[in-house]
């Protein structure tokens, strides 16, 4: 990968467009640490700090840490995110959009100008949640009981919130024609970098600063809480490389279906009678399950977030709190629901089946129609299973993980607990960004017979 970018260097326009993209992403995190008016910063953090499991701390993770800070970029990428996944479920259901989808260049402009729509719009629903929030727990310098200035603020922090949603949105846009491509990808890719030296920071100082009241009584009871805390942080960092090995050999792994074309003569040239494949991605979900179980898992502890005091909130933090087993069981039952609920829309098998028949393709041994869609049916659920099971390993470890060690100290490492699914994201993007450089780099490198 690194020898792909020292030659990617060295093209003068792939330079260019490295340089555009890592211009945009000084632009963001600038974006991302500018503060907004009328917010307090500390009360925010420590809000945060307090209240980890819920939906902000996952939105936190891909905002980069502004969403804890209260900053112009708070909402970072969730928007558009979100509006995506909404517009790719859209098509499903409406036949006009899944038309728009087969247009070319001309339909995925309609779909991308939908897009943008639905982010305005997310954007503005979700700045004003946000807004409240920062007032219901205190965070703004005006209250309901100072009138006009406290309507200003609101109004005016709702709207800072959801341009900086929507100059996110035009940053990435400038990534895709100006840059290497794939934007959104690349902001959530820095985001989520952005955060390590908090996670790793929060990993030290469980490790070798906090007491644990285990060694308490025993005397010289440093000694071993450092020994522990070094084989701890030796673990996690052996772990960490195990994980990353198995995202990456899982990302580049694929099924592939044997396909035999059969000969055909079309006016005085043949063609067909060659063997090819289709791949099928073990990986083919991507982090999506995880996206949408989060989302929803999350929902019960946001909401007991915003009333601790009552009866509804302290049984939800008890039992259903992220810290619990309970909470776990249910985020990796759903995890496993959703990976075949997003490739059954993702990826339709009958659409498939039909394109082979009608090129002359067939697998060898199934005929055509009904028996290669039961056929490739089977495996994709074979292989969407397997795809399921990896997500739960990946991402149930460091909720375990973290679950354990609330029990020990009562703390627990919220940062760690979606590291699973960061790692997953970070790969995945830098896997994608490789594979990009690397045709464009084949496609200027090419040359052909006249040269």
């Amino acid at each position: 990968m690194f020898q792909t970018l020292k030659n990617a260097w060295k093209i003068p326009e792939l330079k260019s467009k490295l340089l555009f993209t890592l211009f945009i992403i000084v632009l963001y995190r600038i974006g991302a640490n500018i503060p907004m008016p009328w917010v307090t910063p500390e009360v925010l953090e420590q809000q945060f700090n307090m209240n980890g499991g819920n939906a902000f701390t996952w939105l936190n993770l891909l905002s980069g840490g502004a969403l804890s800070r209260g900053t112009l970029f708070a909402l970072s990428v969730s928007p558009y995110i979100t509006a995506s996944i909404v517009v790719q479920l859209l098509t499903i259901a409406f036949k006009t959009l899944a038309e728009w989808q087969k247009d070319g260049e001309r339909g995925r402009k309609k779909l991308s100008t939908l897009t943008r729509s639905i982010t305005v719009a997310l954007a503005l629903v979700t700045s004003i949640g946000y807004s409240m929030f920062l007032s219901t727990y205190g965070m703004l310098t005006y209250t309901s009981a100072d009138g006009f200035s406290f309507w200003l603020q609101m109004i005016t922090l709702v709207v800072c919130f959801c341009a900086g949603a929507s100059l996110i949105m035009w940053l990435a846009e400038r990534i895709n024609e100006y840059g290497i491509g794939n934007g959104i990808s690349i902001i959530l890719f820095a985001n989520i970098i952005t955060r390590l030296p908090a996670m790793c920071g929060s990993l030290y100082s469980r490790c070798f600063v906090s007491r644990w009241d285990v060694f308490a009584k025993v005397e010289n009871w440093q000694v071993p809480q450092y020994i522990i805390g070094a084989v701890l942080c030796l673990l996690f960092v052996a772990v960490l490389l195990l994980f990353t090995v198995l995202v990456v050999w899982f990302s580049n792994s694929e099924r592939r279906i044997p396909v035999q074309y059969a000969k055909r003569v079309v006016g005085r040239k043949m063609y067909g009678g060659q063997s090819s494949n289709l791949p099928l991605k073990l990986d083919m979900t991507g982090v999506m399950p995880i996206i949408f179980s989060s989302s929803i898992v999350s929902i019960l502890p946001t909401v007991a977030g915003f009333i601790p005091n009552t009866a509804f909130g302290k049984f939800v933090n008890n039992y259903l709190g992220m810290n619990s087993f309970p909470y776990l069981a249910i985020y990796l039952i759903l995890v496993v629901a959703f990976a075949y609920f997003y490739v059954m829309i993702s990826f339709n098998p009958v659409e498939v089946a039909n394109n082979l028949q009608s090129n002359g393709g067939a697998v060898p041994g199934i005929r055509p129609g009904r028996p290669t869609v039961e056929y490739i049916t089977k495996i994709l659920n074979r292989i969407t299973l397997l795809g399921a099971l990896f997500l739960c390993v990946l991402s149930g470890v460091p909720m375990i993980i973290n679950a354990v060690w609330y029990a020990i100290d009562g703390v627990g490492l919220a940062d760690l607990a979606f590291s699973g699914s960061s790692l997953l994201i970070v790969v995945g993007v830098a896997l994608e960004t490789y594979r990009q450089l690397e045709a464009q780099m084949t496609l200027r490198n090419y040359k052909g017979f006249l040269d």
